[in-house]
């Protein structure tokens, strides 16, 4: 892997590690195949990364604190169709944006030890009670019509996350139609009726 004007060995490292664990998996990468894609020795290796469980601990704890710093700022919407619209919004930008990130971070979670996944599964947990709240604020204001709150949470974040997986910035939807699509999807399924929802 060559190294781009301006990027430390310390981010070369993590992009080495972030394109081979999107590709074979954390267990299925090894440390020779880091060093080599990042152009490194094994032993010089360890300066840069510590364990190949802190290399991954830091991808996913940068990316979701990213994410959660800008779901948070969907607070301060006080109507919360304009929140669940806000929140699909990120979601689905930020997984079709960066679908080698949002893919190890959503797979790898088990592959960590139980500190190391406490920590990524509580930014992971606060991230997620933005939607729920959302979601909470909306049932109980009538304007969402939902059978299980957490159920339809769930179902809406797996539905964004999918982009990472099959979207690509030559297809049929541009990044602003594909979020313009889900933002529409996500409110039929909390049961926002298509007029409701183009006069907000």
């Amino acid at each position: 892997m060559s190294q781009t004007t301006g990027e430390t060995t310390g981010e070369r490292v993590q992009a080495a590690a972030l394109a081979l664990f999107a590709e074979r998996g954390y267990h299925g990468t090894g440390i020779r195949q880091l060093a080599e894609a990042a152009g490194l020795s094994s032993a010089s290796l360890y300066h840069y990364m510590g364990t190949k469980e802190e290399l991954l601990v830091a991808i996913m704890r940068a990316s979701l604190t990213e994410l959660l710093d800008a779901a948070e700022a969907t607070a301060d919407l006080d109507d919360p169709q304009d929140r669940l619209v806000a929140l699909v919004d990120l979601h689905v930008r930020t997984h079709a944006s960066a679908p080698e990130r949002t893919r190890v971070v959503d797979d790898e979670v088990n592959a960590l030890s139980a500190p190391a996944r406490a920590e990524v599964v509580t930014l992971r947990d606060r991230y997620e009670a933005l939607w729920q709240a959302a979601l909470d604020d909306g049932v109980a204001r009538g304007g969402f019509q939902v059978r299980s709150a957490s159920v339809v949470r769930r179902a809406l974040l797996e539905m964004c996350s999918g982009v990472a997986r099959w979207w690509t910035p030559d297809g049929d939807l541009d990044l602003d139609a594909l979020a313009e699509e889900y933002a529409a999807l996500a409110l039929r399924l909390v049961g926002v009726s298509a007029r409701h929802a183009a006069a907000q």
